[in-house]
């Protein structure tokens, strides 16, 4: 399908659970540009020199503990935390996909690409937590997760407390995007299409 993109980057802000991965993969099949969430890891992997497995654990989740010891440990100018070389690891490979039009999901996208002066289409999906914990649920990464519930919670605060880290502001903070959409209400197939409109010429 040959399309005209009003905007040839996008991002794409998610809660857990609410469906971001498939609308990047349902909109990159509709707009013809490549999306990356998963392979980002592969990507960054070549870029920082740890594992796809470290950037996987650390690549866009932190407690609070973890950000009170990365900002103490930060304090000697000879110390850099796995955290900080991953998270510039992926600002870097941000930035070189940003050179092309494509669809990148997390990693503080919308944030770097704004900093630099990058144009891109911001995109934010939420859910009530019963839709989300319901749609996880689904997820073959969870089959072995007796709590659903407590992993989307856990998930969605440490996705936050990462975000705003690196940003200083609220993941959820609705005027950073240029679009919000409720996928529980919506619905996964609406919300491609409002967005494929939205993106189109």
């Amino acid at each position: 399908m040959s399309v005209e993109l009003k905007y040839p980057v996008i991002t794409i802000g998610r809660e857990y659970g609410a469906g971001g991965r498939t609308i990047a993969a349902a909109l990159s099949e509709k707009l013809g540009i490549p999306y990356y969430d998963k392979d980002f890891v592969v990507k960054t992997a070549k870029e920082s020199g740890y594992s796809e497995d470290e950037i996987d654990k650390e690549g866009e989740q932190m407690n609070h503990m973890n950000e009170f010891m990365n900002s103490l440990l930060n304090n000697s100018a000879a110390y850099t935390s796995s955290f900080d070389a991953i998270y510039n690891a992926q600002k870097n490979v941000i930035m070189d996909l940003a050179k092309s039009p494509c669809i990148i999901v997390g990693r503080c996208a919308d944030y770097i690409l704004r900093k630099a002066g990058v144009e891109a289409f911001n995109i934010f999906l939420f859910a009530d937590l019963d839709k989300k914990v319901a749609r996880a649920a689904e997820l073959p990464e969870n089959k072995d997760i007796h709590d659903i519930k407590k992993a989307v919670l856990k998930r969605d605060e440490l996705r936050n407390t990462y975000y705003k880290h690196y940003t200083g502001e609220d993941m959820r903070y609705y005027k950073q995007y240029d679009i919000c959409l409720d996928t529980g209400v919506i619905g996964i197939d609406k919300c491609v299409d409002i967005l494929v409109n939205v993106l189109t010429k």
